[in-house]
């Protein structure tokens, strides 16, 4: 059987969801995946970027992490988004990206993609929980299959306890808050769930 293929899509100004994404990107290789860790498109101007040294200083780390596209999509058996939260939502930049499928959407090219996705935010209850579930009513609509973590391991409880997707707590900079290796260990869980999910589904369609 061939091997399963993930797209692994974050925002991130301070480098949590970036973490979070290489994170994942390690496990899903560990479990054999063909991985691509892709940015989404940064919409805010230069001046408000350069007020912040953090946001600067990440963005100039990540120049070289190829920007997110449509191809990105339509080659994964799998995709795990990764995002801050804004207001209880996803952060504009990331439904730019997800709004710019329309075509992909309409040509039937979402369908049974196996979804799982992650977020931040600056306190515990910061809307999190609301931001992954957002993400995944758009995934409903493309047709793809979520494959949240639930709670079907211990590492779960971990790091917060979270069963839609990992999710943690941010400073003002952006730095991770909190017990970063139990984080890291339900990060990985998730990208390893998702990835076994999507080798069902992939190996039961090839065998047809």
């Amino acid at each position: 059987m061939s091997k399963v293929k993930l797209t692994i899509i974050y925002y991130s100004m301070g480098g949590t969801n970036y973490q979070m994404a290489k994170w994942a990107a390690e496990a899903a290789e560990e479990a054999g995946a063909e991985v691509r860790i892709r940015k989404v498109r940064e919409l805010a101007p230069q001046s408000v970027i350069d007020g912040s040294p953090a946001w600067k200083a990440h963005v100039e780390a990540t120049k070289d992490v190829p920007e997110a596209a449509s191809d990105d999509l339509e080659w994964a058996d799998a995709i795990i988004f990764s995002t801050p939260t804004r207001f209880g939502n996803i952060a504009s930049q990331m439904k730019q990206f997800l709004d710019m499928q329309g075509g992909l959407w309409a040509q039937g090219k979402t369908m049974n993609k196996v979804v799982s996705a992650m977020a931040s935010a600056q306190n515990p209850h910061g809307g999190q929980e609301a931001t992954i579930l957002t993400i995944y009513t758009s995934m409903y609509h493309w047709g793809a299959i979520v494959a949240a973590p639930g709670y079907t391991d211990t590492v779960i409880f971990g790091a917060g306890g979270n069963p839609y997707g990992t999710s943690v707590t941010v400073d003002q900079n952006g730095n991770m808050i909190g017990d970063a290796k139990a984080i890291e260990a339900a990060v990985k869980y998730q990208a390893n769930r998702t990835v076994t999910v999507a080798r069902w589904i992939k190996n039961a369609k090839e065998s047809q």
